[in-house]
């Protein structure tokens, strides 16, 4: 075999553009489509709107505009606008930004004059205008290419900025703007700004209250088991309360405004000090598993140039506070330990409900001590652990790889099923976890049946989540099964277990369901797997005169040579979403429990029909 040259002329330098579009998961995460929360539309999204926020943290502009119109996004705000002179450098040269004066922009979002340059480069078209002291000035990119760059203009349009993208198709395949994503990422952005107001498509998201409404609004009053503990400090505001129903803890985390989906030295300091804090307040000491069972809990803080694992920012890393201050976890320590202690000193009725909540845990605890050690040590011996899930290489939780919001885990039914999927997946990023017939309808039963029922321990135990979300080994969790009758009932059962004793899998966007194709149409030129009946006639029509056309009836029919075609970059995933309004036990109750005539009513009276028609030759 020849020997690979290395020379001189195997080095190039990327410009800024080629860079951004050549490795994009450096820049934004993963790509997606649109389907899961993270996916890089969202993160475009939000690099622009950081920026608006930043001005209205500065004090200037408190509505900010959006609108999103299939796949066009049109961002205004009202701040002081970009200096006219510099609105084609701070969106299209790297490290330009007005944020490196850390006094100007002590504790900022949009730190380190990328954001925006990752947007443009991403975006088959982008247009920035910038409106002040009388004047506005615009420019248009196409792939971050400068296409049009007009002078200043006289303008009595009000002050502030104006950015219109459209993301590039040819990098985020079939995506799609979900509006539920989109909502949630702005009300995160209303708590944590109160007095600001953000108009999406004529909706708009304010917030009095802070990190009290963001837990008022994810859980409903009749599961609280207090009112929500709110506490607010310099550059530090928490509320937690605790649920009557919900089994494991749930936390939401902000460092400078943004949403530290994964944690990092706030969330790990938040939880150490309300252990520490409850111990010392009874005297007792408590197991800390005890202590946080059942807690909701929201920390924000501001860090003076925080260190994060990622340039999107989902995890802190930074151990300081900045400046003269001290370390992260110091300063929310002394915080809950003052605050707190002296909350339930005043309150001693809500004192009185969190203890009773930590013995309640203490004692189901020890009930379930034996059964967990008698499930483990069976895991062990019977090694089914590595029968039941083929593992990937790169879980959530490897903080050094950038393919870590890939990391996928299946679960499917049946052995052909599984088979072709093990098949055909990313090894690196994609396992497989095999179910054998219809898991247990575990409405209503108690955690211990997760350890008594062998499916669901091993489950458990492949997710990591049976202390804390944190863990979490896979970002995706997708549920694989035959769109039939008994598919759909594998469905629901999988996600009562996850209602049931890991609402917050589901409260995160991790849960999904793996849309099949129900038919595969071709000739000798193409086929097209069509996902509904709509694409069946579209694809009918395009392939005609006599194309073949198969029905698939279950995911064990789709050979692992087209399977790879679902699971790749055209996978199309559905997200299981709650209806914050709806309160999980009482839609448990309905789908899953004793209550057959009820239901029956219900489907005899939603029951759609389709006829065939008929054609009368006369």
């Amino acid at each position: 075999m020849a020997e690979t040259q290395y020379t001189e002329d195997n080095i190039r330098s990327l410009d800024w553009k080629e860079h951004i579009r050549l490795r994009p998961g450096m820049y934004i995460g993963k790509l997606g489509d649109g389907s899961s929360a993270d996916d890089g539309i969202y993160i475009l999204l939000k690099e622009v709107l950081d920026n608006s926020i930043d001005e209205y943290v500065m004090g200037a502009g408190k509505t900010i505009e959006i609108r999103i119109k299939d796949q066009e996004v049109k961002i205004r705000d009202y701040g002081r606008g970009i200096p006219l002179g510099k609105v084609v450098d701070v969106v299209s040269k790297m490290n330009t930004g007005g944020k490196y004066d850390s006094r100007a922009f002590k504790k900022s979002v949009g730190l380190n004059g990328v954001g925006t340059k990752a947007v443009n480069a991403l975006s088959s078209f982008f247009k920035v205008e910038s409106i002040r002291d009388g004047q506005s000035k615009s420019a248009e990119f196409h792939l971050g290419e400068l296409m049009q760059d007009s002078l200043p203009e006289e303008s009595a349009k009000r002050r502030g900025t104006q950015v219109i993208f459209i993301p590039d198709e040819s990098i985020f395949k079939n995506f799609k703007f979900r509006s539920e994503y989109v909502e949630k990422m702005l009300r995160n952005y209303v708590y944590l700004n109160p007095g600001l107001t953000i108009d999406f498509n004529g909706e708009k998201f304010f917030s009095e209250n802070g990190l009290k409404d963001l837990l008022e609004d994810n859980i409903v009053e009749d599961d609280r088991l207090y009112p929500v503990i709110h506490l607010k400090g310099e550059d530090i505001e928490i509320a937690l309360t605790h649920s009557k129903t919900q089994y494991s803890e749930e936390y939401h985390s902000f460092v400078n405004g943004q949403n530290t989906t994964q944690g990092g030295t706030h969330q790990a300091a938040f939880r150490e000090a309300l252990v520490k804090t409850i111990r010392e307040f009874y005297g007792k000491n408590y197991e800390g598993s005890d202590v946080r069972k059942s807690i909701v809990g929201a920390i924000s803080i501001k860090v003076t140039e925080p260190v994060f694992e990622s340039q999107t920012k989902t995890k802190l890393g930074s151990a300081d506070m900045g400046g003269s201050m001290p370390s992260v976890r110091a300063y929310v320590n002394d915080f809950i330990k003052t605050q707190l202690d002296n909350f339930l000193h005043k309150n001693q009725e809500i004192a009185e409900k969190i203890q009773r909540k930590i013995v309640q845990a203490e004692r189901e605890r020890k009930e379930l001590s034996g059964i967990r050690k008698l499930a483990k040590d069976r895991a062990k011996k019977s090694n089914l652990h590595n029968k039941k899930l083929r593992d990937c290489r790169i879980h959530l939780t490897d903080s050094k790889s950038d393919r870590t919001l890939e990391s996928t885990l299946f679960i499917t039914e049946g052995d052909s099923a599984s088979g072709s999927i093990t098949k055909s997946r990313d090894v690196n990023t994609q396992a497989v976890f095999s179910l054998k017939g219809k898991p247990l309808n575990c409405y209503g039963l108690s955690k211990k049946i997760v350890y008594e029922n062998e499916e669901f321990n091993l489950l458990q135990a492949a997710l990591n989540i049976e202390e804390s979300l944190e863990d979490l080994r896979y970002n995706n969790i997708v549920i694989a099964t035959d769109a039939d009758v008994d598919g759909m009932h594998i469905r629901l059962l999988l996600i009562t277990f996850f209602l049931q004793f890991f609402p917050e899998v589901i409260k995160e966007g991790h849960l999904y369901i793996l849309q099949t194709p129900l038919f595969r149409v071709r000739n000798k030129k193409k086929t097209i797997y069509c996902y509904s009946e709509q694409e069946r006639v579209d694809a009918l029509e395009e392939l005609k005169p006599k194309p073949e056309i198969t029905r698939f009836k279950g995911l064990g029919e789709i050979s692992p040579d087209e399977f790879i075609h679902f699971i790749g970059d055209n996978i199309r995933l559905d997200p299981v979403m709650l209806d914050k309004t709806t309160s999980v036990e009482d839609m448990l109750r309905f789908y899953m429990g004793k209550n057959t005539p009820d239901r029956q009513e219900f489907i005899i009276n939603n029951l759609k029909v389709e006829l065939d028609k008929v054609e009368i030759v006369s």
